[in-house]
């Protein structure tokens, strides 16, 4: 199972290369607004500065993969998704309590730089202003650690819902690319952020990612991968 893995780990890397060049190169969410030409739904696929393949081949590891509308009638959109992770321009914070790829992040820059945020992570809805104020230095540091990842989206238009290929494309990639429990392949480098992490799944797994991370995937996501790469439009 281990080198069907690494065979599947350097197909799942090619794809998403050709999505790279189709797509003109991956950006910065620091650098993306609502303004951009966005497709209603989708996935993304986040690099990290000094996170690097050395099993599957060359260039950039995927430390988070995610997606949204995964309940039914939910309306949300791609870019709202990725906003709420970049966080607000204005301030140059955000909202944790509304992306649990901030709150992740936060806890491990707490953990690692042994800051004093006693309400991080706490009570998500009726949080006091005064809280909310406390904690902005920590939001903005979470906005320029997410914002300075690359990341690559891929528009698949389907319905909302648990069964969209959404979802199942993004389950199965993240299984793919879990070391927790197996053969570490591609693993986090020695200063990677995510080692100080409060969450044993993402310290282990070497993604931004808890949920599927236990899980055994299902090869044929990689074809149907295929076929929406293929399909994808290129820039310009």
């Amino acid at each position: 199972m281990a080198s069907s893995r690494l065979e599947h780990l350097r197909r799942f890397h090619d794809l998403l290369s050709a999505l790279e060049e189709k797509s003109g190169g991956a950006r910065r969410l620091c650098e993306c607004s609502g303004g951009m030409s966005w497709p209603m739904r989708g996935m993304y696929f986040f690099h990290e500065p000094g996170e690097v393949r050395t099993e599957s081949g060359t260039g950039p590891r995927i430390v988070r993969v995610g997606t949204h509308a995964l309940k039914a009638g939910s309306r949300t959109t791609l870019w709202r998704r990725l906003k709420q992770h970049k966080g607000t321009v204005r301030s140059g914070g955000g909202n944790h309590r509304g992306s649990i790829f901030r709150l992740i992040v936060g806890a491990a820059l707490i953990r690692r730089d042994g800051l004093e945020c006693p309400t991080w992570g706490s009570s998500r809805g009726g949080v006091p202003r005064e809280v909310r104020a406390r904690e902005l230095e920590l939001e903005r540091a979470v906005s320029e650690e997410i914002g300075a990842m690359p990341f690559l989206w891929l528009a698949i238009g389907d319905d909302a819902g648990p069964g969209s290929r959404r979802g199942f494309i993004e389950r199965n990639s993240i299984a793919l690319l879990s070391n927790r429990g197996r053969e570490v392949i591609d693993p986090p480098s020695s200063t990677w952020l995510g080692s100080h992490s409060d969450r044993e799944k993402v310290r282990k797994s070497g993604l931004w990612n808890s949920n599927h991370v236990e899980e055994d995937y299902d090869p044929a996501f990689i074809d149907m991968l295929a076929d929406l790469v293929d399909q994808a439009e290129s820039a310009g």
